[in-house]
């Protein structure tokens, strides 16, 4: 078996380990400022967290208060054979001791409380933050290290809120009111005690980060296990089509094996550290009671003093290792603190200016400027299905206009056209010429680098994000489809519509029979990620969805690829009549798409290289013509 990387055969000295992926600290100085912060989000409970704190002080103190006064019953009634005054003494300890554990359910039950207040806010908060992030902050971020931050580090958060402090709180507390008391017996002896204390806290503190390192180690490295076994089973089909099974388990095993060292590392030094721990108790036994032997033949203490010290003494120490283990998992909590805010604190790439105004829409006469609401579309209102309330697409024009994902590497440059209210314009051209990175724009996940953007002649920063997409339906190659029924699915669109709305909408599109021929109709549950229905069925959805939104501004990206010729010929008479008096950009490779847009744009390397009509553009003979050539001979072949 290999050695341990040094990572990890330094814990002890650097403190720290790296994660392999994100290079991230797992432990973190004690910051006053990072648990003010986590405390905030207890404050809906803040009385609960003031007698948390009470409750914690009182405890501490009962806890040595138990062993003193069985103490004084043993050297008191017992000693002197006083009969009628042991009952009563023994009844004042059983009060004694029935608060104390009264006062502890109290305190487990605050603290509890308090900590799920805390991890609550705080998966609030990082769900609220990411989903108002732009699609740029997406591409940057994995969505492991989102899952992971909601997850493992709030539950480390979670330790240091309801476990830590308080805990803390309480053996410190009883650590400071038992030596109160055995002062008061003797405070020669307690000097002794108190010389043996840095000697275990080193003792213990060497080895408790040693094991804190290879705890989180071990944690990590199961992580990637878990992760590469849901990868696997997700691409099986890959793994079995290009024979990669034994190669994958191989993978597996070597990250098993990595997983099984540092399980065997942290075992290796707990069967290390236990055996000294109780040498050294043995070790300070033998010291109390060669000083203690000392003492009492000098007559400084009596026997009875001297039981109730080792009792007390064993109080004083446990909570050395107890303190050093919160200690520890307290640099844990502050690393998953840190990172957990850093998610929160991430400024995003943009936002919407402090100025912009909502995009108003004329198919609803109330709606004034600065208003976000709208009439949507219901198939009873109109007098032809699927045409648009008061036929009135957006404009859509792009000025001189150049884009990156990257500001420094351009992937638009110079674009510029203009679509009419009600126009279709395709967008053609190969891989990586920019119908994706136009289309996104339009949508404002992305802002413009340089030029503009105008939708109804205003600038697109001017704009507010939600009443723009109020007024978009998108259907895309992968559309993603959440769990739940078909009927919740395309609800999305339109919550509050009827299932006779529904319906409706799905009949327009002609695919009605095909979602009632569903094993339970539109109450199918999709699956995770739809899959539970075909690639063809779940863009059926789709579509429906989009209609029933009414939206004045349409996007299809490859929207028929995943649908048989025989149903895309069903949808191409009920496409038209939605894009009809709608807004539409249509990126697709299907030539019965392309050939009805009124404006086609041909791409290449982020610029337009031709623009006309399909009739102009093949007539130019120039690179339409060829791109047309290439989808006939495909076509042809399918």
């Amino acid at each position: 078996m290999s050695a341990l990387p040094p990572k990890v055969r330094d814990i002890g000295l650097v403190h720290r380990l790296r994660d392999a992926d994100e290079d991230e600290e797992i432990v973190r100085p004690l910051e006053w400022g990072l648990m003010r912060r986590l405390l905030s989000y207890a404050r809906p409970m803040q009385w609960k967290l003031n007698a948390l704190t009470v409750l914690s002080l009182i405890r501490s103190a009962q806890l040595p208060a138990v062993i003193w006064a069985s103490a004084k019953i043993i050297s008191g009634p017992i000693a002197r054979h006083e009969v009628g005054a042991l009952p009563w003494a023994v009844l004042g300890y059983a009060v004694l001791a029935f608060t104390t554990d009264l006062l502890f359910h109290w305190r487990q039950r605050y603290a509890l409380e308090i900590g799920e207040t805390v991890v609550n806010g705080l998966r609030a908060e990082i769900f609220a933050k990411t989903q108002r992030q732009p699609m740029s902050f997406f591409h940057r971020f994995k969505i492991g290290r989102i899952i992971g931050r909601v997850t493992s580090d709030v539950e480390s958060v979670r330790v240091g809120i309801q476990d830590v402090l308080f805990v803390s709180i309480i053996q410190l507390g009883q650590m400071i009111f038992t030596a109160v008391v055995m002062v008061s017996y003797d405070w020669v002896l307690f000097l002794v005690i108190i010389g043996m204390a840095p000697v275990l806290w080193l003792l213990n503190n060497h080895f408790r980060l040693k094991l804190s390192g290879l705890t989180r180690a071990a944690s990590e490295s199961f992580s990637r296990v878990t992760a590469t076994l849901a990868e696997s089973v997700n691409g099986i089909r890959v793994t079995q089509g290009f024979v990669r099974q034994e190669t994958n388990a191989g993978l597996f095993r070597g990250l098993l094996a990595d997983h099984a060292r540092y399980n065997i590392a942290y075992a290796r030094t707990s069967a290390i550290l236990t055996p000294l721990l109780e040498l050294n108790s043995q070790f300070f036994v033998a010291i109390l009671l060669l000083f203690g032997g000392w003492r009492v033949f000098e007559g400084a203490m009596t026997i009875d003093a001297l039981v109730a010290f080792f009792l007390l003494s064993n109080f004083f120490f446990s909570p050395i290792a107890i303190i050093g283990n919160q200690y520890n998992q307290a640099l844990v909590a502050m690393a998953g603190a840190e990172r957990v805010f850093r998610l929160i604190d991430t400024v995003p790439d943009w936002e919407d200016a402090s100025d912009a105004t909502p995009l108003a829409d004329p198919r609803n006469p109330g709606a004034v400027m600065g208003s976000e609401l709208r009439v949507p579309f219901s198939p009873t209102q109109n007098p032809q299905p699927g045409t648009p309330s008061l036929a009135a697409g957006a404009a859509v024009e792009f000025r001189d206009l150049s884009f990156g994902y990257d500001p420094a590497r351009l992937v638009l440059r110079d674009i510029s056209f203009a679509a009419e209210p009600g126009q279709t314009v395709a967008l053609v051209g190969h891989t990586g010429s920019g119908k994706s990175s136009i289309i996104n724009l339009v949508s404002k996940f992305y802002l413009p680098t340089e030029g503009q953007l105008l939708i109804d002649g205003r600038e697109i920063r001017t704009i507010t994000s939600q009443s723009l997409h109020r007024q978009m339906g998108m259907v895309q190659q992968q559309n993603f489809l959440f769990s739940g029924t078909v009927m919740a699915n395309i609800r999305l669109a339109k919550p509050e519509a009827t299932d006779a709305e529904v319906r409706a909408a799905a009949a327009q599109l002609d695919c009605l029979d095909i979602l009632e021929g569903l094993p339970r109709g539109f109450e199918t549950e999709v699956g995770e990620r739809g899959s539970a229905l075909s690639v063809g069925q779940r863009q059926l959805v789709c579509f429906t969805r989009a209609l029933l939104a009414d939206p004045r501004l349409v996007i299809l990206d490859e929207a028929t690829s995943s649908i048989d010729a025989l149903t895309e010929a069903r949808l191409q008479t009920a496409l038209r009549t939605l894009l009809r008096g709608r807004t539409s950009f249509i990126v697709a490779h299907r030539l019965s798409t392309i050939r009805h847009a009124d404006l086609v744009l041909v791409l290449d390397q982020g610029r337009i290289v031709e623009r006309g009509t399909h009739t102009q553009l093949l007539a130019a003979g120039g690179r339409y013509a060829a791109l047309y050539q290439q989808f006939v001979q495909v076509d042809d072949r399918n």
